[in-house]
């Protein structure tokens, strides 16, 4: 029996406006059953089973609204590109940013980390520019004015030693060498400019930043003037990491290590010539060593002190083979025992802070006296527990000198050679070949080397030339990290990292930075304004000389510090602030900022208020950038970026430096968030490489190779592949991945145009059906488009494209596919063109177009602009980049509804698994609820007991459904049952029950209609009262 309409299922049903149009048609299709003549089929026709191969359906070829659309199915090769080229032209690319700088918004400011201009685009940028421009685009559609200013880093090593290794010169001036890096680095920004225009990225690419600009230098040259006075700033002599290949200093963040580097690590002995006091045994007297493990032995005449760990055992251990004597820690006495080939036996054990002084003699320096000192930075992991220590080869021994005033002298120049200092042996020699096997030889002559053997373990290497470096002393410039530090840790907590896990990384890095060599000693940089006094060699700078240089170098770049007298430079006026003497007294300095303190800066440069209060200054500084996005940018965001998006290798790198610079002035971080991505790799996980030959160019995805194995996939596959790929780890590239890419961005436009073909003829602003007069399961499609709309958004605010590509796919193949497009084509097809049901239908559609269309718009705009210059309902200049996000009305949030097709569904799953591989259009049903909600629930799908029309047969795409509360006791034998419950939860679970449902399948009666395919009519050659009355009306 039928439950009453006071039921709770009824209150509900009629919060969705069924009650209004229940008996309007649309959920009680009722056809005329006719047993009359069919129209204009013969009886021979009527007779065949196939209406694709039968004369019929030829008859009724022409009144079946099948899908029409002049979108393409599929493009490839040439056509493809240059329907890329021409979508970008045509939908204004390139005008879109300033469009929308424009126009007022919430501002959104991805601060852009300048690549490195000294090459031709690869993947890596490909995966960056991209990943960037999705977030861009999203932003942008949902309504917010971004602020994305492309720049590029533009000095140092790397583009100096290419553009001078292109012209094979020598012996030439700095300003020489200058415009050369320049002509250099112009050139490469020019290449991956085009590259980043090619891949769809949006931004004003007229108006970027570079750092080589003079307004760009004299923001940074601003920081540093604040930095400095602040103290943060300061010269030193102390050891620094210094490439031999370059001549140069090198920050940690220019250090690459490799895993295979082998070095020569020796044990060598230090006789003891002073025994500390509380080491007294007669087994003990004058002929004790202490016995130290070095990886460096070339540092062996450097050494200044032997180290011990205060709190940890020694022991004297004599050899069994020769009964010598060696101090060693206890602990680590089995590992040298082993390394030695002998039994060690303990003589005398006591503890470090008891070798206290203790005083060795130097093995290879006579009369030179090595005393015994703790420290806290000696370890038992490895060695002997007894560190050589040489302050001018290691930032832990210098500490320790600094805390016993021990003498740092460097014996070692800038091609990495020993001086006169190391002697007339080791003279000339280079550290790290020569040299090393020297000082090893006379180790080994003065009966110091007691072993000697390859060890293989990770070493800093220069990151331009792949060579080696060393530590040295040297005077440099520093910034004070450590002071920093506490500052920079209270900064980054208040920043949204993505992933997570990279927080831990950042903060190690920022634990390691003590401090932060500044200077290089190169021509192509940004010039230290500093000016050294000719006979003391005192350094003078101030605000007052900084200021000075920075108005020049806005006005006329960082040239002039070349091109200028130094009295232009360093004036009258100046000097009497700085109360220094005349400048005949003072020289220029020499050396450039290091080029993460040139990137490091940006935020200055780009997207900050200026560092005094000038606005006329500040508009002029950021004249680069569009009017909209010079000051009001401030206000807004704090200063801050929204995001800062970079790879990993970023983490000690652009992340850090920009922090330490902002907190040191701001004391805040410049950005909001920070997201972190992998390295574009090969499809084996490899490091790309030339020489291995597993190098992807993105100009070769893009456009194809010289052949056809290598074919064109255009822009939108690349971006695909970034956008499917898992950022946050290492992103793989080659056949396999791209070939995937094509295949899958081709199933969706299978499935945009079938939903374009549908909406052939359609106008969504005069035939659209208003969501309470549709059928529910177009109302339901709704529901999850809602879902769909609101997941994808998410997924996008958490830079998370993976997700929505994930998203995407399973609503097209489980929700699109598989579900609502298999059900509703007989309605698109077969109904009457302007049928409410067939509207409503295409209301749902053009809905669904309309979404899918803009959530995949971010990572694939140029398809997503071609189907909307293919979809009715808006003017045909306009674009979708200009017409906003997705729609996640409330009116389609349908929660019982959800129940009430989801229930169906679970009966209709219960049907088809009970005829495996068969047709269920062939069926007529016996649906037998128990009374309750799901019976409740079924009826508002179907009205009548028994239907061939309703939208309850729709969903179970059946013949004919009979819906009952109890099963009939005389089915025929051939008769399929199943069984099955579903829960209902309604009203946020107020409302829970399980009802049980049983059905009963039976093969149909009826014959096949030669229109509609549908097995509901009494005869083969008639049509069923649908179409019969739908051909009538046609005619």
């Amino acid at each position: 029996m039928l439950l009453c309409g006071v039921s709770v299922v009824s209150r509900t049903l009629t919060r969705w406006g069924q009650k209004s149009h229940r008996g309007g048609g649309l959920l009680r299709r009722s056809f005329l059953c006719s047993t009359s003549r069919c129209h204009g089929v013969s009886a021979g026709e009527g007779s065949r089973q196939s209406a694709e191969t039968g004369s019929a359906q030829g008859l009724y070829r022409d009144t079946v609204l099948l899908p029409r659309t002049e979108f393409p199915m599929k493009l490839a090769g040439q056509k493809l590109l240059d329907r890329e080229v021409e979508i970008q032209e045509k939908s204004g690319f390139s005008s879109l940013y300033t469009w929308q700088s424009e126009r007022k918004g919430k501002k959104f400011c991805l601060h852009d980390g300048p690549p490195y201009a000294n090459g031709d685009p690869h993947v890596g940028h490909a995966l960056n520019k991209i990943l960037k421009d999705i977030h861009n685009r999203f932003e942008m559609l949902r309504g917010r004015q971004v602020h994305y200013i492309p720049g590029w880093d533009c000095h140092g090593l790397p583009i100096e030693l290419k553009a001078l290794g292109e012209l094979g010169a020598v012996d030439l001036s700095p300003l020489q060498i200058r415009q050369k890096a320049r002509e250099f680095a112009k050139g490469a920004i020019e290449r991956q400019k085009a590259a980043f225009q090619r891949w769809g990225v949006m931004a004003d690419w007229g108006q970027c930043y570079y750092t080589y600009d003079g307004a760009y230098e004299a923001a940074q040259l601003k920081v540093f003037r604040e930095m400095h006075s602040k103290g943060f700033i300061y010269q030193d002599y102390k050891p620094v990491f210094w490439s031999p290949s370059t001549r140069t200093a090198l920050a940690e963040a220019e250090l690459e290590y490799n895993p295979g580097h082998i070095s020569k690590t020796i044990y060598a002995t230090f006789p003891l010539d002073t025994l500390p006091p509380k080491m007294t045994s007669n087994e003990v007297q004058d002929n004790v060593s202490v016995l130290v493990w070095t990886t460096q032995p070339w540092t062996i005449p450097a050494n200044q002190a032997i180290c011990y760990m205060p709190n940890a055992q020694y022991s004297v251990m004599k050899r069994k083979d020769n009964s010598q004597l060696l101090l060693m820690a206890t602990e680590r006495s089995v590992s040298i025992a082993a390394v030695l080939g002998t039994e060690l036996e303990s003589v005398v054990t006591l503890t470090g802070s008891e070798l206290e002084g203790g005083i060795c003699k130097h093995p290879t320096i006579a009369n030179k006296e090595v005393p015994l000192i703790p420290a806290n930075h000696v370890t038992m992991a490895k060695g002997t527990g007894l560190v050589h220590t040489a302050p001018s080869h290691g930032m832990e021994d210098y500490s320790v000198a600094s805390q016993f005033k021990l003498p740092v002298e460097c014996m070692v120049d800038e091609d990495g050679k020993f001086t006169e200092l190391a002697g007339p042996e080791l003279e000339n020699l280079s550290v790290l070949k020569e040299g090393n096997e020297k000082v090893i030889c006379m180790l080994k002559e003065c009966g110091a080397l007691l072993k000697e053997e390859d060890c293989i373990h990770s070493y800093p290497y220069d990151w331009r030339t792949k060579q080696p470096v060393v530590i040295r002393p040297s005077k440099q410039w520093f910034i004070n990290t450590g002071s920093l530090k506490d500052k920079a840790k209270e900064a980054l907590a208040k920043v949204r990292i993505l992933p997570e896990s990279a927080r831990s990384s950042l903060l190690t890095m920022l634990d390691r930075r003590t401090y932060w060599c500044i200077s290089r000693q190169r021509s192509w940089g940004v010039p230290i304004p500093v000016f050294y006094h000719r006979e003391t060699g005192e350094a003078l700078i101030n605000k007052h000389t900084v200021a000075h240089i920075v108005t020049l170098f806005k006005e006329k770049g960082s040239d002039c510090w070349w091109e200028l007298p130094i009295d232009t430079l360093l004036p009258a006026d100046v000097l009497k602030k700085s109360k220094a003497g005349p400048v005949s007294d003072y020289v220029r300095g020499e050396d450039v900022l290091d080029i993460w303190f040139d990137s490091g800066t940006s935020w200055a440069a780009v997207l900050e208020e200026e560092l005094e209060a000038d606005s006329e200054e500040s508009e002029s500084r950021l004249s680069w950038l569009p009017a909209p996005l010079r000051n009001p940018l401030v206000t807004e965001t704090d200063g801050k970026a929204d995001a800062y998006v970079e790879g990993k290798d970023q983490i000690g790198g652009w992340f850090q430096s920009s922090l330490l610079t902002s907190v040191a002035v701001k004391n805040k971080a410049p950005y909001k968030s920070l997201v972190v991505h992998g390295f574009a790799v090969s499809e084996k996980g490899e490091k790309m490489s030339k020489s291995v030959g597993n190098v992807v160019d993105p100009d070769t995805v893009i456009n194809g190779g010289k052949d056809d194995s290598t074919p064109a996939y255009g822009a939108d596959a690349l971006r695909w592949w970034v956008a499917e790929s898992n950022i946050f780890s290492e992103v793989q590239i080659g056949p396999s991945a791209l070939n995937s890419a094509r295949d899958n961005i081709n199933k969706l436009r299978n499935t945009l145009r079938f939903l374009l073909g549908n909406l052939n003829g359609f106008d969504p602003q005069t035939q659209a059906v208003d969501p309470k007069q549709m059928f529910y399961i177009d109302q339901y499609m709704l529901h999850l488009l809602r879902e769909y709309s609101m997941k994808v958004t998410d997924a996008y605010n958490e830079f998370d494209a993976g997700r929505v590509i994930r998203l995407l796919q399973a609503f097209m193949t489980r929700d699109l596919s598989n579900f609502y497009f298999s059900i509703i084509k007989d309605r698109l097809y077969c109904e009457t063109e302007d049928s409410l049901g067939r509207r409503s239908c295409q209301t749902v559609l053009e809905e669904i177009l309309d979404g899918v269309t803009r959530s995949i718009a971010p990572i694939l705009p140029h398809l997503a602009e071609d189907v909307y210059a293919h979809t009715p309902g808006h003017d045909k200049d306009e674009t979708l980049f200009r017409s906003g996000w997705l729609k996640c009305s409330s009116v389609w949030r349908r929660p019982g509804l959800e129940e009430a097709v989801e229930g169906a569904c679970a009966i209709r799953d219960s049907f088809l698994s009970s005829i495996p591989g068969k047709n269920a259009a062939q069926y007529d049903l016996t649906i037998a609820i128990e009374p309750g909600l799901l019976f409740e629930l079924m009826e508002s799908l179907q009205e009548d007991p028994s239907s061939t029309s309703s939208q309850l047969v729709e969903l179970m795409m059946s013949a004919r459904v009979n819906l009952t509360s109890t099963m009939p006791r005389d089915l025929p034998p051939e008769t399929l049952t199943s069984h099955g419950t579903f829960l209902i939860n309604l009203e946020g679970g107020v409302i829970r029950e399980e009802s049980s449902y049983t059905i009963a399948a039976v093969p149909t009666s009826a014959e096949r209609c030669p229109r509609c395919r549908r097995y509901t009519t009494e005869s083969a050659d008639c049509l069923c009262p649908r179409c019969q009355t739908v051909v009538t009306k046609a005619q």
